[in-house]
């Protein structure tokens, strides 16, 4: 396939399921160019001729992993652009006007926070029923994630370090809480080291890192 359209992810995944595998070209741009190579008109059946001409390193192979996360990206970037419209509305708005949509933006950040946190649960394989403890549990560290510029920071405020003899460690024993529970819930132990905290906060932190590059690139 040349192109996935998004509204059409479900068709696709049902395609998948029947054991029919799919894959993608990885740059558009590649069709026009082997395209005026080859001599070859725009038309649909010459575009399949094109795309068979094209190596196959610049394929990927599609999976519902991949199908499900593009569609939730999707929509992460539709609440980015609606947010983004109506902060910059409510600049040329005063007192109670610029006060409704400030309302609006609290509710698109709140619905960007919960996709986020649906995103980031996909890429650590924290998704059905049994697993509604351990998404709230993400949620709630992703909150703090967030926030937080600086792993070190962040890593100290979960109180992963060692403290010194004779000083008191400071760091938020609720953030803690919850990410204790959320270790407990991905390796289905509730027996772990602080050594497993601290790798999977590390995990969560470059994941959503990586996800707001992506989230945040031009479409």
């Amino acid at each position: 396939m040349d192109v996935i359209p998004v509204e059409l992810t479900d068709e696709f995944i049902e395609v998948l399921r029947r054991g029919v595998r799919v894959f993608y070209l990885r740059r558009l741009t590649l069709m026009a160019r082997k395209r005026e190579e080859l001599g070859l008109s725009k038309t649909s059946r010459n575009d399949v001729r094109t795309m068979m001409a094209l190596e196959t390193r610049w394929f990927r192979e599609v999976t519902e992993d991949y199908l499900v996360m593009r569609r939730l990206t999707t929509a992460y970037r539709s609440l980015l652009r609606i947010h983004a419209s109506i902060l910059n509305r409510a600049k040329a708005l005063q007192d109670v006007e610029k006060m409704i949509l400030m309302e609006s933006a609290k509710a698109a950040e709140g619905s960007m926070r919960e996709l986020a946190s649906l995103i980031v649960a996909e890429e650590l394989g924290i998704t059905g029923d049994n697993h509604l403890f351990a998404r709230e549990a993400l949620a709630e560290i992703i909150s703090y994630v967030e926030r937080s510029t600086s792993y070190r920071r962040l890593r100290e405020f979960f109180g992963l370090f060692k403290g010194r003899k004779g000083v008191n460690k400071f760091y938020s024993k609720t953030a803690r809480v919850a990410l204790v529970r959320l270790t407990s819930a991905t390796l289905h132990n509730t027996i772990h080291r602080a050594r497993d905290e601290e790798q999977l906060l590390r995990r969560i932190w470059k994941t959503v890192k990586e996800t707001r590059e992506r989230l945040e690139a031009p479409a």
